[in-house]
Formats: C-alpha cells, structure tokens, sequence
C-alpha cells in the first residue's frame, strides 16, 4: 500500500491561524491546528507566526508541500531590511473611510477606478489604507508612528504575502515576495483585465513607489521551508474558499462570519461601477467576482445577546415568531461596507408595543442579516452571472433560523457544505496542485446536504425585501452621517 503524500493548508484570517494536513490525493484531512490571534483591526505580523507555531506544532511531520489563505487587503509596510514598520492595518479597519472617498475622486470617479482594476476601493482595500499611512497629521502626537512608517516603507504587501515570506528558508529582505492574482486582485491596484500592477495608483495613495510583490501563478511553487516542504503561492481567504469548495459554474458561495461575502466562479473579468461588485481574480486563473459586507455573524450574536438568549434559545425563538410584522433591522453595527457606509450603525424600523417581542426582534436579525446578502446575490446577477443554488457556510450558516429562511430570501436552491475549514482547505488543494506540477488542482470530494423545508414562501419574503430596501434607501443620509462610537 502506497503511504499518503501530505499537503498543509493555512488559513491565517482575522481571528485565528488555522492548519489542516490533508492526504494530496483525497482531501481528507488527517490533522488539524487551531491559535487565536489578538482581537483588533490592527496587529503586528508577529503575532500570526506566533499563533503559526502553535497551531502547526506537531503536525507537520511528513508534509510535503504548504499553502498559505491569508486575510484579503490587510497592509504590511516593510523597510528595506524587510522589518515590519507599522502594525498590520487589516480590512475591517474603517480608518480609511476619508482617505477612499478622495482617492476614488482624484482619478475620476467610480467608473475610473472599475475600468483601471476592476473594483471601486471601499475603506478594506488596501490602496486607501496607503493614503491614511501617508496622510498622517503632521502635529498630532499621536499620528506620530504612521509618520515613521511612511518614512521608512520600502514595500507594502499582504497577510499572506508575508506569512509565505516568512515560511521560505531563503529569504532576504524584500526581495523574492511573492503573491498571487487573488490576493493582487483586492489591492486596488492590480488589473485582473489585464494581469498586471498599476504602479501610478500606488504612487496616487502613497506619493511615491514602493516595491511591489511578484505575481506568482497558481500552480508555482515559490520557495521551499527550512524543512524542505514546497511553498505553494498561497492567495486571499476568499479565492482559497472557493478553491475549497470547488465551486462550479451557477454555484454562489455564501460565507456567514465575521464577515458576509458572496462570490462565484467567472470566465470572465467583471468591472461594476456602483462598487457593489469587487472584480476579483481567483486562486486558478479565473475570476472570482465577489460582493462583501462588513456584518454577519456577530448580528445573530449581538442580537441575541442584547434579548438575554444563547444561541440555541435565539434560533426557537425566530423560527416560532410568526413573521417581523414590518419590524426591520438594518444590521450595520460595525459599520458597512456594502453598501458603502462606513460611518453607519445599526437602525431599527417598525418598533411597536406588537413588536417589541423577544420572537419579533430575532427574526428581524435573521431577516436583515440575510436581506444584505440577498441584496449582494442580487448584485452578482446583475453582472450576468447565473445563480442555480447558493452554497451556505461559516458560523451563521448552522443558525436553523437562517437556514430555513435563506431559500426564500436568497431566491436559490440553499446547500450546506459539511462544516469544515475551506479556507485552510482550498490552500491545501493549491499546495497539492503545486506538488503534482499536474495542469489542474486534484479533484477533492465536497460533502453537502440540504436544509430543511422553507418556512418563508416567496410572496413573504418579496414583501421583507421590499420594505427592507425602502428603509435602507430612506435612511441613507442619517447612516452616511459620521458618529461618534
């Protein structure tokens, strides 16, 4: 019997570095590593390689080959000696938000911007984050440390970037990083039209050149460990996910976690002008238009949390209520992203003595969590691309609320992917890729199931929708409005 060839997949996203090792052939996982990282939008990198070593400590014997998904638009500033020179500013971090409305402005609007890289920066692209480095007060003590960085930055690349960096035995400074067209995708200023950087953008944030990381291709082996084990190129936590699912033509992935994203295989590059579609590029030379906000789970949490329920009570109670009755939440507690309203906060509509129950209120979350994704399902089939079912995952996705209402509301056929760390396993199936030099990435078995019935028929959930839509387009000019948290 042929012993098992073993790949590592790592998934180092905003919460945790996860590692699988998986059989190259099958996909089944044979051992698995979990570490949290500090909770903040900010981080120094140090703490990733941190949690790395625990997390993959004692499973890496025998592994041949190593991909990393890392966390899309986070920015790590390097100096010339490779030093990180300012903590990590990761994509939840809203500082930005001025910084992107000026840089959309100064090359001509949206549709500029669609044109140049397929995607319209919002406050998570890494491009604004370059301007709000550099656009540091020059009196303000506490401006102090982004005022050195912008000195001292030689190079800017991203989560993942640095982490293969890091795992490569032969480093040397800045020279030899590596990324790939997914992660390039998210910067703002690399074209997957055209496969290539836009270093005038870089210059348009930043004021200046920094050094750009390689674009490795998807299969390309880029370094080895100390140990002797293949560096595959690695790619952003989206476009692993994908790789993870293996996700076909008509499929739309769902991801329900810290944030909500939903994206699907395309043939072809989209550039959408509202901003509402990100233009991304996947993990396989394809492209992976994707639409992301900033709220998902943490609603049903913080919901649940403010009713005085855990999670399980808070699932009866939305499934008993017998509908909203026109109570509406509009789930922007840290802000959003799509739609683009960084200075927003949640908003609650239709509040009664009726309405004003604990079964009420759980199924507005449910309901409001979910009409935002409808919304970016929606999005994606306004750039043409079909949706014949949603594949449901992430924490939210084993809420039985959400599940027995995202048929409905989605408008799609709902399938639950097994629970499993896709991210983390959409990077091994690139490592394995790598090792086998094959033309396409091993064919890996995804188990799934399907959701209960619906409890919500399609007449119900176009009158949610609708009223949802009204408030949101009611309520924009108080949500745009900054608020002081």
């Amino acid at each position: 019997m042929t012993e098992a060839r073993l790949v590592a997949g790592v998934d180092c996203s905003t919460q945790a570095t996860k590692v699988v090792v998986c059989d190259a052939e099958t996909g089944a996982v044979l051992r698995e590593g979990r570490a949290p990282h500090p909770d903040g939008t900010q981080v120094d990198p140090a703490e990733w390689w941190k949690a790395w070593e625990i997390a993959s400590d004692g499973l890496l014997d025998g592994v041949e080959a190593i991909s990393v998904g890392g966390q899309q638009h986070g920015m790590v500033l390097l100096d010339e000696a490779g030093e990180v020179v300012h903590p990590a500013v990761l994509w939840n971090d809203t500082s930005s938000a001025d910084a992107t409305v000026e840089l959309v402005e100064e090359l001509g609007g949206p549709g500029a911007w669609a044109e140049a890289v397929g995607s319209v920066p919002v406050p998570s692209f890494t491009v604004t984050k370059l301007r709000w480095v550099r656009d540091a007060d020059a009196t303000a003590p506490g401006d102090a440390a982004r005022r050195e960085a912008s000195a001292r930055a030689a190079a800017v690349v991203l989560p993942h970037d640095w982490m293969t960096h890091r795992l490569a035995a032969d480093r040397h400074g800045i020279e030899g990083i590596t990324t790939d067209r997914g992660d390039a995708s998210g910067t703002g200023w690399w074209s997957p039209a055209t496969n290539s950087y836009r270093p005038d953008l870089v210059e348009l944030a930043f004021g200046r050149s920094l050094k750009l990381p390689r674009v490795a291709g998807p299969a390309e082996i880029v370094g080895h460990t100390a140990s002797g084990a293949v560096l595959a190129a690695g790619t952003g936590d989206n476009a692993a996910a994908a790789l993870g699912l293996d996700l076909q033509p008509g499929d739309v992935a769902v991801s329900l976690g810290t944030s909500g994203t939903a994206f699907a295989r395309s043939t072809h590059p989209t550039a959408d002008p509202t901003a509402l579609v990100a233009g991304f590029a996947d993990a396989t030379g394809e492209y992976l238009p994707l639409v992301c906000t900033l709220n998902a789970a943490r609603v049903l949490s913080a919901t649940a949390e403010l009713l005085s329920l855990d999670l399980d009570a808070f699932n009866e109670a939305a499934l008993t209520s017998s509908g909203s009755n026109g109570l509406v939440l509009l789930p922007f507690l840290d802000g959003e992203r799509t739609p683009d309203l960084p200075h927003s906060t949640g908003l609650i509509y239709g509040l009664t003595r009726a309405t004003a129950q604990p079964a009420t209120m759980a199924r507005a979350a449910v309901e409001g969590l979910l009409c935002g994704l409808a919304d970016a399902v929606d999005a994606l089939r306004a750039q043409g691309l079909p949706v014949h079912r949603v594949l449901l995952l992430g924490g939210a996705a084993r809420s039985r609320a959400v599940q027995a209402l995202a048929p409905a509301l989605l408008g799609a056929e709902v399938i639950l992917p097994e629970p499993a760390e896709y991210v983390a396993l959409g990077a091994a199936r690139q490592a394995a890729w790598a090792l086998s030099g094959a033309d396409a990435p091993p064919t890996w078995h995804v188990p799934v199931s399907k959701p209960e019935p619906s409890v919500m028929s399609d007449a119900v959930a176009a009158q949610v929708r609708a009223l949802y839509g009204q408030v949101l387009t009611n309520t924009v000019p108080l949500l745009s409005t900054p608020y002081n948290r």
